[in-house]
C-alpha cells in the first residue's frame, strides 16, 4: 500500500496530534482558573466596599489571585498532577521529581501560575476569536442585514472579511502549537529533578553498578569452584569406573552434591539481580569455612588448614569476602594444579587478617607470571577494595597466594 504524502512542514501544527492535546492541557488551565477567580472575587467582596472600577479594588483582586495561585502551586499534589497532566497532554518526558526542598515546590509553583494564568487567557480567547471568526464567515450570507445595522458595504468591499475569519481560527492553532512546544521545553526544568535528586539517582545507580559487579564475581567464584570439582572428579570416576566401582560412586555423590550447590548459589545471585524475587540464602563467610573444605576435599584433594585466632572477630565485610578469596584459591589449585595437596594458613591479628593458600606447580606446572589468570584478577579486586595487599606467583615449586587485609579501617 502507497505511503500518504506527508503535509508541508509549516502546515503540520494544524494536523497534529500533540496541537490537539496541546489545546486540552491549556482549556484544562483555564478550567483550573475559574474557582480561583470566583475565590477572588468572593474575597474582594469581604475586603471593603471599594468602587467596582477602582483601581485599589482591582490591585487587591490581582494580588489575592496571584497569591492564591502561587500558594497552591507549593503544595506537594499539584506537582505530581501537573508532571502527569504535561506527559499524557504535552507528551512531556516522565519529568516528575521528589520535592523535597522548597525549590522544587517554588519551580512547580511558577509552572502552575504560567498553565492556570496562560490557560485563563487562551480559553478567553479560543471562545471569542472562533465566535468573532465565525460571524465573520457568515458575511456574504448577510450582506443587506450588516448594510443596514454596521454600513457595511456589499460585493467585493467585504469579500476579505470571510478571508480574515479563517485567518483567525489558523493563528489560534498555531498559537496552541507554539505554546505545547515552549511548555515541552519547560516542563523538566520546572517539573524535572533538581541537581541533587540527579546527583542522588547517578550516585544509587553507581551503587546498584557496584552491587551487580559484586554479584557476578560471588557467581564466578562459587559456581567456578563447584564446576572445577566436577571437573576434577567426573575425570577420576571415569579413569577407575571398571576398576574401583566405590571409588567412582563416591565421585559421582560429590558431583550431584557440588552441582546441587552451584545451582543453590545461582538461585541466590538471580534472585538478588531481580527485584521482585528477595535473597533465598545469607551470603557465606568464614564460618562456612569448613564447609567449603570439605567440599574440595570431595575432589580428591588433600586440604590442611591452620586457623589462628578467632574469625568471629572478623567484621562481616572482610569475612565474607574473605571466603570467596580462599574459594577462588582453591578453584585455581584444581584448575592449573589438578589434584595436589593444599595448605591453607588463616591467622586473625588484632588490626589485620592474614591468608596463605599454598600448593604444588603440578605437572606440568602452572603458569609462572604474576597475573595468574582471571581468577586471581578477582582476588585483586575484593583485596583492593579492602584496602589490602595481595602477591602470588611461583616460590620454590609452589604456587603461593598471600593476601594481607587491615581490620579497623574496614570495620
Amino acid at each position: 500500500m502507497p505511503r500518504m504524502p506527508r503535509a508541508p512542514k509549516a502546515l503540520r501544527p494544524l494536523i497534529a496530534k500533540s496541537t490537539w492535546r496541546g489545546w486540552v492541557y491549556v482549556v484544562l488551565g483555564g478550567a483550573l482558573l475559574t474557582p480561583f477567580l470566583i475565590g477572588t472575587m468572593f474575597v474582594t467582596e469581604l475586603v471593603g466596599a471599594l468602587p467596582l472600577n477602582s483601581p485599589t479594588r482591582v490591585g487587591v483582586m490581582f494580588f489575592v489571585l496571584f497569591s492564591a495561585i502561587g500558594l497552591a502551586g507549593l503544595l506537594r499534589p499539584v506537582r505530581a498532577m501537573e508532571g502527569a497532566a504535561a506527559k499524557e497532554l504535552l507528551g512531556a518526558p516522565d519529568v516528575i521529581g521528589a520535592c523535597r526542598a522548597w525549590s522544587d515546590r517554588l519551580r512547580t509553583s511558577a509552572w502552575f501560575a504560567g498553565h492556570l494564568l496562560g490557560g485563563g487567557a487562551f480559553s478567553l480567547a479560543a471562545v471569542l476569536l472562533p465566535t468573532a471568526a465565525g460571524w465573520l464567515l457568515t458575511v456574504p450570507f448577510r450582506a443587506g442585514e450588516l448594510q443596514r445595522h454596521f454600513g457595511l458595504g456589499r460585493g467585493w468591499s467585504v469579500a476579505w472579511l470571510p478571508a480574515a475569519g479563517f485567518v483567525m481560527i489558523v493563528v489560534l492553532i498555531y498559537i496552541v502549537a507554539g505554546a505545547v512546544a515552549v511548555a515541552t521545553r519547560l516542563a523538566l526544568p520546572l517539573l524535572g529533578p533538581s541537581r541533587a535528586d540527579r546527583l542522588a539517582e547517578l550516585e544509587q545507580r553507581a551503587q546498584t553498578l557496584a552491587e551487580r559487579n559484586r554479584l557476578a564475581r560471588e557467581l564466578h567464584d562459587s559456581v567456578g569452584h563447584a564446576l572445577s570439582i566436577i571437573t576434577v572428579q567426573a575425570g577420576a570416576a571415569g579413569r577407575v569406573l571398571h576398576g574401583d566401582r566405590d571409588f567412582a560412586e563416591r565421585a559421582l555423590t560429590a558431583i550431584e552434591e557440588s552441582a546441587r550447590g552451584a545451582l543453590e548459589d545461582l538461585d541466590h545471585v538471580l534472585g538478588l539481580l531481580r527485584d521482585d524475587r528477595p535473597a533465598t540464602a545469607p551470603q557465606p563467610t568464614l564460618k562456612d569455612l569448613d564447609r567449603l573444605l570439605d567440599k574440595t576435599r570431595m575432589a580428591g584433594t588433600e586440604v590442611a588448614c591452620d586457623v589462628e585466632g578467632g574469625t568471629e572477630q572478623v567484621p562481616a565485610a572482610v569475612s565474607r569476602e574473605a571466603y570467596r578469596i580462599v574459594q577462588e584459591g582453591l578453584t585455581n589449585a584444581l584448575k592449573h594444579a589438578g589434584v595436589v595437596p593444599i595448605k591453607l594458613r588463616l591467622a586473625v591479628r588484632t588490626d589485620r587478617l592474614e591468608l596463605e593458600l599454598t600448593n604444588p606447580l603440578g605437572h606440568p606446572p602452572g603458569p609462572a607470571r604474576p597475573g595468574g589468570g582471571r581468577g586471581l584478577h578477582g582476588v585483586r579486586e575484593r583485596v583492593t577494595v579492602l584496602r589490602g595487599a595481595v602477591t602470588a606467583g611461583p616460590e620454590d615449586g609452589l604456587w603461593r597466594v598471600h593476601v594481607h587485609i587491615p581490620l579497623r579501617s574496614a570495620s
